[in-house]
């Protein structure tokens, strides 16, 4: 196939040579970086696997090579927090003002009239099909928990991750307000599903309800009774009072739970006192939590007042989790949904508005485990990273340094799964017009 470079061999055994990978994203093999964290290497490839890495320059491997004149390479990527069941549709339940409140109402009249098994799978597949194109190659997907929703998302999601296998590697949690792990029917609902239809995940949105602390303790306890893992969706508000993150966190230690915990969001933690802020991400250490931050639709969302130019970026505290070793993130998140007008499930989009948003840049070289190796360890999968005898799952790029990479949308970037270039033609929007009610 016809790369922006040229053409990749067709051979089961070929090389990549002169090629630029961030060296935090290679695993097992000290290579020299540059000031970029960027090292400079040739990679050899056999029956779809990476079999040998070296400096560039090296003989290294066998078969014919394709020199990739300095560009950034990196692996297949990974998206930890996104919402699969909500994505595309903006066109028939745009969000009227822009606001949380806004999105929330839309999202739960939209799913209550449209969210058949039949438009769920639709707009969950069309948004599969651009996350592959663009170079994803795991996901971690919320699906809304409510009613009879619980009957139609759950058995949808486990057909496509069926269908995806071996192509996007899914997983699935629940996702519902922490006042109704209060009920017992609804717990009881979806602890089956993801028994029957899940991965091992269970979470909800927590807020300061008064019996936060124990609609948590039951969360806990379902998950050590089922041997599951957690994600939360955490504080989404400029609100410096919401807290359930240190509420997240107490639980956790309180329960000493040995299993995984993702929370999301965490906007309020960038709001509190220097001292309160400090216990806290104290707290989300001890704990063993980890941190996904959503740049792009907190952007969008957080300090929308009509009239008004929005005052803060609505992030969390990334950089300060990060230093005190709190595994951070970021992710994709809401796509053309109320909840965030935009994206296209892009994870090299992520990085790039995350690095401006979140300003990686001067603070270390080694943020591209944002969107690689670290969401891949907090879902417990074998992606994100080069490695040899890993599959040669990469996204091939023009940029030679992160100023080029992040300048341009690299849309002739050339993706690789198995050592093979795949057809990176994104869906049409107009497939999903039947869904919308309109003709074209």
């Amino acid at each position: 196939m016809t790369t922006g470079f040229a053409r990749l061999p067709d051979a089961s055994a070929f090389r990549l040579t002169d090629l630029r990978v961030p060296a935090c994203l290679i695993e097992g093999i000290d290579i020299a970086a540059d000031r970029n964290g960027l090292a400079r290497v040739d990679l050899a490839i056999a029956d779809g696997r990476v079999t040998a890495i070296e400096p560039s320059g090296t003989a290294v491997g066998a078969g014919p090579a394709l020199n990739l004149d300095g560009g950034i390479v990196l692996p297949r990527l990974v998206d930890a927090h996104v919402h699969l069941d909500k994505g595309h549709i903006w066109p028939r339940s745009p969000n009227p003002d822009g606001t949380f409140p806004g999105a929330l109402n839309t999202v739960g009249a939209d799913r209550e009239a449209n969210w058949s098994a039949e438009d769920v799978r639709a707009r969950m597949d069309f948004s599969l099909r651009t996350a592959f194109a663009h170079g994803t190659a795991a996901m971690r997907t919320h699906l809304d928990s409510l009613g009879k929703q619980i009957r139609i998302s759950w058995p949808v999601y486990a057909e496509l991750r069926a269908e995806w296998a071996g192509r996007i590697a899914l997983q699935a949690t629940p996702l519902f307000g922490a006042d109704a792990a209060l009920d017992p029917a609804h717990m009881q609902a979806v602890i089956a599903a993801v028994k029957a239809h899940g991965d091992g995940l269970l979470g909800c949105v927590t807020y300061m309800i008064p019996d936060l602390d124990r609609a948590l303790d039951i969360l806990f306890r379902a998950a050590i009774e089922n041997g599951f893992d957690l994600d939360f969706h955490v504080d989404e508000t400029n609100d410096p009072a919401a807290r359930s993150l240190e509420h997240i966190a107490d639980a956790a230690l309180r329960h000493r739970f040995a299993g995984k915990i993702l929370c999301g969001h965490c906007c309020s933690l960038a709001l509190q006192t220097p001292q309160d802020e400090a216990r806290i991400i104290a707290k989300v250490h001890e704990a063993g939590i980890a941190v996904v931050s959503l740049p792009m639709c907190n952007m969008y969302l957080q300090d929308r007042q009509a009239g008004r130019t929005p005052r803060w970026r609505g992030v969390t505290a990334l950089h300060e989790l990060k230093v005190a070793g709190v595994p951070v993130m970021i992710a994709s998140d809401n796509t053309r949904d109320p909840f965030h007008a935009y994206g296209d499930l892009d994870l090299v989009e992520v990085l790039r508005e995350g690095t401006r948003i979140l300003q990686f840049d001067h603070s270390g070289p080694d943020w591209t485990n944002a969107v690689a190796r670290t969401p891949a360890q907090a879902m417990g999968i074998a992606a994100g990273i080069i490695a040899v005898g890993a599959p040669a799952d990469l996204i091939l790029t023009r940029a030679r340094d992160w100023t080029e990479l992040f300048s341009r949308p690299q849309a002739d970037r050339t993706v690789l799964v198995a050592g093979k270039a795949i057809d990176r033609t994104l869906p049409d929007y107009r497939e999903l017009d039947h869904l919308m009610g309109r003709a074209s």
